[in-house]
């Protein structure tokens, strides 16, 4: 059985309805699932409601894995 706050921080579907990754955050156990993943990379600040000081991890625009 999953554990109830096994759950997409972003759009909050559980492990039953997709995969989700694990990951720590401010001492916190949280899930995200891999649609939503690229946003945490990405734009975190679209986080900030649901993941507080994520407007602190500093999303990029644009950059390069030269």
């Amino acid at each position: 059985m999953n554990n109830p706050e096994e759950k997409c921080l972003y759009c909050e579907r559980d492990a039953g309805q997709l995969p989700l990754l694990a990951l720590r955050f401010g001492g916190q156990a949280l899930w995200i699932c891999p649609q939503h993943l690229p946003i945490l990379i990405h734009k975190p600040e679209q986080l900030a409601e649901k993941l507080p000081g994520a407007v602190f991890l500093g999303g990029t625009e644009d950059h390069s894995h030269d």
